[in-house]
């Protein structure tokens, strides 16, 4: 048995050890020499995106930064796609593998795609022009026709999204027809508040002024504000109040947080200052004859 077991052996040997010594070198080199290759395609990639790319004096650093890493990230994700077929092809090649008919399957899947993939072409289309046209970038907060949230990742064919919820939402490029982008450049604070009918209003004005100038000047937030939030006009005549319209300008996506706070801050104000923020009253008139029949009833009784 040992012996049957030792001819074996020694057969295999025969037959491996030069395959290791010639193909299988190759395949060490050709792996080798890819991730090196991976690595100088990634660095020079990185450092390419990062000159051509070119502030246009409107966004800030960080939205550039944005931009960058967005590009860059797309960049790697199809040389890194390109660069692993051509080594798969040539180690399959090395393994007696012929590629030739893999090749001439590739070209007829090609074809087949080009007659039944117009939605792939239309989606890789589309991302293209998104991404040229800087729409949104990574980061960015944004809102679809049917989906919204945080951009986590963008390929030429979809974009990822998270919402507030943490559900993520992956969008075809092709199926984008708007694109709100609440991040890009600045961010508003846009704030309605009600006032009762009885306020003064020049009290009101300077409560709301002082408050906002009071949290631009936090250490916690003064770094996050670009405009204090102050008062700009009496926005309605609304059914129980009078809506005072407040505006602001923020850091990207900073708006939410900074409106969070400055509501806080004016419920506190208006409550020191005795500024009513009414609810919804209904107020109900009697007509005179009903009150002529009421009164009558009461007599009766």
């Amino acid at each position: 048995m040992n012996e049957i077991a030792l001819k074996y052996t020694e057969e295999y040997a025969e037959l491996i050890i030069p395959w290791l010594l010639t193909s299988g070198v190759k395949i060490v080199v050709l792996v080798i020499g890819a991730l090196i290759l991976n690595k100088v395609i990634t660095s020079f990639i990185d450092k390419a995106v990062r000159i051509a790319v070119r502030p246009d004096g409107i966004s800030s650093k960080e939205a550039e930064e944005k931009r960058e890493n967005t590009l860059i990230q797309i960049f790697n994700a199809t040389a890194n796609i390109a660069l692993l077929t051509i080594t798969g092809l040539m180690v399959l090649q090395e393994f007696g593998v012929e590629i030739a008919p893999i090749l001439a399957a590739a070209g007829i899947v090609g074809l087949a795609f080009g007659f039944g993939g117009q939605y792939l072409i239309r989606d890789i289309i589309s991302g293209l022009f998104i991404i040229l046209e800087n729409q949104y970038r990574i980061g960015d907060v944004v809102s679809f026709d049917n989906a919204s949230g945080t951009v986590q990742e963008i390929s030429l064919r979809k974009t990822t999204l998270r919402d507030l919820d943490g559900t993520v939402h992956h969008i075809p490029h092709g199926e984008i027809k708007k694109v709100s982008n609440f991040s890009k450049d600045f961010s508003r604070i846009n704030l309605d508040v009600g006032v009762a009918y009885s306020s003064n209003l020049e009290h009101v004005i300077a409560v709301i002024n002082r408050t906002g100038t009071e949290l631009a000047q936090d250490p916690l937030w003064k770094e996050s504000i670009i405009l204090v939030p102050q008062f700009l006009r009496v926005n309605d005549f609304a059914d129980s109040s009078i809506m005072i319209k407040i505006l602001g300008e923020t850091l990207p996506s900073m708006q939410w947080a900074i409106t969070g706070e400055l509501r806080k801050r004016l419920k506190v104000a208006f409550d020191k200052e005795g500024i009513e923020i009414p609810f919804p009253q209904m107020v109900i008139h009697q007509t005179k004859d009903l009150e002529k029949v009421t009164d009558k009833t009461e007599a009766e009784k």
